[in-house]
């Protein structure tokens, strides 16, 4: 609309005319991108959850948007914890009543690790520690094909639990390893530190949708999605929101 008013005037008034409208228009559009840039940075501002101390007792739920019924999946989480070479420490867990159906974990020697109902599969790759760490695990069933992002950066492939299915019916807990359907936890695996961005896909995200979802220009899991889902929280964790 300004621009064609703008032309309008050059036809009668001439040059002059011309130049206050095209200062007009450079005035409107920044007062646009500001307008744009306030909202945009609003966007960027996700929840985030923080354990302060070692317990049996804080944990949060995470209710699913979709059953758990998957032979491949795609999780992603930001960690930061300073309990660096301490202990284990629990990073997520799906149980059903019988059985740990998808558990992650940082090992006590550093390794990080992921087990579907048995052993597990573990990657070598820089200790966690105060610093926050994008994580995301990939695995697909029909091939076993298993791999591990560290800040986007992919590790070597593994072949693991080729043909299995994460069954349904089961509870997702993060802060705490339950060893029955939800109880029995032992403060000395809880986690303890912040973690943020937890989503999970029902199949395997590509190479650059990771990188995309490290630099939060991705939306969230379709299983799992860390901007809607539902938290039952328990005990003493802290929900912040913190900008990308």
């Amino acid at each position: 609309m300004l621009y064609l008013v703008c032309a309008f005037g050059y036809n009668i008034r001439g040059f002059v005319y011309l130049q206050l409208c095209a200062a007009k228009m450079r005035l409107s559009f920044i007062l646009f991108i500001i307008t744009i840039s306030a909202g945009f940075d609003g966007t960027l501002a996700i929840r985030s959850l923080v354990f302060p101390s070692e317990t049996s007792t804080s944990y949060v739920e995470m209710i699913p948007q979709k059953p758990l019924s998957l032979k491949a999946f795609t999780l992603c989480m930001r960690v930061a914890t300073e309990l660096s070479g301490r202990r284990e420490i629990i990073l997520f867990a799906y149980r059903t009543q019988d059985v740990d159906e998808l558990n992650v974990w940082r090992e006590l020697d550093g390794r990080l690790s992921f087990y579907l109902s048995g052993g597990g599969v573990f990657f070598q790759v820089t200790d966690l520690g105060p610093l926050q760490t994008h994580l995301c695990f990939t695995w697909d069933s029909s091939s076993g094909a298993t791999a591990l992002f560290v800040n986007g950066r992919k590790s070597l492939t593994k072949i693991y639990r080729q043909g299995h299915t994460i069954r349904t019916g089961g509870r997702v807990l993060l802060g705490q390893d339950p060893d029955n359907y939800l109880g029995s936890f032992d403060a000395k695996q809880s986690f303890v530190g912040e973690i943020a961005d937890v989503n999970l896909w029902d199949y395997v995200l590509s190479d650059t949708a990771v990188q995309d979802m490290m630099t939060a220009k991705m939306t969230g899991g379709n299983v799992l999605d860390w901007e809607t889902v539902e938290f039952k929280p328990n005990g003493a964790v802290v929900e912040i929101n913190v900008n990308l």
